[in-house]
This record gives structure tokens, C-alpha cells and sequence, in this order.
């Protein structure tokens, strides 16, 4: 005997009229304030997204999906004068491949993956040379019988 199990299609748990504000293609979430929202793109900071709600007049505490389709528009307008996402960590990566290419101290910094900024090297310097490798004793253990 076939035994099929049906779904309710009308579930009430979801809202359908829920719109999402896209910017960039990037998504920007619904529930979290304007100001705090606007930092998911790569190069918009939490000053940079004041700068960007001020010259649309928008409130900081103002949420996405309280938005008008106007008060949207006019939030990607201001924001697209701005070298955001791929544009500007193609332009950061031009930067550092062209410390590399003319041998500077900074460049030689780069390609060895350590701090350029006259740090320790010592001890520390974890965020660049990533987790402690321990080392042993160098010698090989013996097989036991």
C-alpha cells in the first residue's frame, strides 16, 4: 500500500509580502537597523552608512522593511557613487601586487605574510602568520614491536 503524505500550501508561518532590500546585489537584512545593515557590504562602515542615510534624510533606527520604494532608490543611488564589493578589493589587491612588483619593504612584507607596520615578530604577529605550528624534538619516533 502507497502511503503519500500532503503538505498544506497555505502555510501561515511564512510571509509572502516580505520584500528584501537588495543593494549591489548583496542582501541587506530586514530586521536589523539601517545603520548596522548597510556595513554587510565590503567598504561601507558604520560612518560611512551615517554619511549615506544623512544625505537621504533617513533615520538611523529605521529598518528595511519600513522603507518606502523611494527612500530604496534614493539609498542606492547615494551608495553606488561609492566604490563598494568587487570594485574596491580589486583596486586593495592592484595595491599590494603593486608593492610586490616594485620590491618594496612593504611588498616583501606582504609576500611573506608578515605585519608591515614595524610590529614584533617574535612573539605575537598571529593575525598574519595564522595558528602555532609546535614544533617536537626533530627526531623520528621508533616503531615499538
Amino acid at each position: 500500500m502507497l502511503y503519500v503524505k500532503i503538505q498544506d500550501i497555505n502555510n501561515d508561518n511564512v510571509n509572502n509580502n516580505l520584500k528584501t532590500m537588495r543593494i549591489s546585489g548583496i542582501t541587506i537584512s530586514e530586521e536589523k537597523r539601517l545603520e548596522i545593515g548597510l556595513t554587510v557590504l565590503f567598504g561601507i562602515g558604520r560612518s560611512l552608512a551615517h554619511k549615506v542615510l544623512d544625505d537621504a534624510k533617513i533615520d538611523y533606527g529605521k529598518k528595511p522593511k519600513d522603507l518606502t520604494p523611494d527612500e530604496e532608490n534614493t539609498i542606492r543611488k547615494i551608495v553606488e557613487e561609492y566604490k563598494l564589493e568587487g570594485n574596491l578589493k580589486r583596486e586593495v589587491g592592484g595595491n599590494i601586487k603593486r608593492l610586490i612588483d616594485i620590491k618594496s619593504y612593504r611588498g616583501s612584507r606582504h609576500s611573506r605574510s608578515l605585519p608591515g607596520r614595524g610590529q614584533r615578530t617574535r612573539t605575537n604577529a598571529r593575525t598574519l602568520r595564522g595558528k602555532k605550528k609546535t614544533m617536537g624534538s626533530g627526531r623520528k619516533k621508533a616503531d615499538k614491536k
